[in-house]
């Protein structure tokens, strides 16, 4: 999969991609990042990007035409699509992750300083998408939390120890709590169904609390679970917690 970021700062995408899963996701072709730079495509001296609103406002604006022919520049594919970070977008989730990891190309439009011209998001038809309600000085970050969460749903970029099935978000619900050695420490245990080598009560240990912890906080994703396909497991787990009744 190819992502396409376009940044005024490529050092803060390019820098990321020197470690861990991502560096490894690159150096084997499973992902590859390319980075534009809208000020290559300005048409001004000074490489100027920005200028002041009309109407009067705080701050710079990003204008059109840079961003424009930067995106432009891109030979898209029929299965590629274009997103603009953007606090007016959808809030990034996992379902999101999973839709972007089918793709062929996903190009990510980064903003900074008072945000777009308007005519960026008309012209590239792009989809809005947000990190959550909260606002940070460029898009950089948005974009690289993307790559990164969609990367590792990309075949073969995580190995099977690093496995994403049994991860927070998966099937609605968070990750049961973990433990290694030692088996006590400052007074608190390994729980003992953790030690017995009995696969089958570790699993069912496992998902109830993975089914609780969601239940306590994240009301909203636990909802979503309800909703979905349950298993013979879950419903016997939700009849014990007293869900049904």
């Amino acid at each position: 999969m190819k992502f396409n970021i376009l940044t005024l700062f490529p050092q803060m995408i390019n820098d990321y991609l020197n470690y861990s899963i991502i560096k490894r996701a690159c150096e084997n072709n499973f992902i590859f990042v390319n980075t534009i730079n809208p000020r290559d495509f300005t048409k001004s001296k000074h490489k100027k990007v920005d200028d002041t609103v009309y109407g009067g406002a705080a701050g710079m604006l990003l204008q059109a035409q840079p961003f424009v022919d930067a995106l432009n520049s891109i030979d898209l594919d029929e299965n590629s699509q274009t997103i603009i970070m953007s606090p007016d977008g959808e809030t990034y989730n996992q379902e999101m992750a999973f839709e972007f990891s089918k793709l062929n190309s996903l190009n990510i439009i980064c903003g900074h300083y008072e945000g777009f011209d308007e005519r960026i998001k008309i012209i590239s038809k792009a989809r809005l998408v947000s990190m959550g309600d909260y606002i940070m000085t460029g898009g950089e970050l948005g974009a690289l939390s993307i790559i990164d969460s969609v990367s590792r749903l990309i075949p073969n970029v995580l190995s099977k120890a690093e496995s994403f099935k049994n991860e927070s978000f998966n099937e609605y619900l968070l990750e049961a709590p973990q433990y290694t050695k030692p088996r006590e420490f400052l007074g608190y245990n390994v729980p003992n169904v953790l030690l017995n080598g009995n696969h089958r009560e570790i699993y069912i240990w496992k998902r109830t609390q993975q089914i609780k912890k969601t239940k306590e906080l994240r009301p909203d994703l636990f909802q979503k679970f309800l909703k979905s396909n349950l298993s013979n497991d879950d419903i016997m787990i939700l009849n014990g917690m007293n869900i049904f009744t």
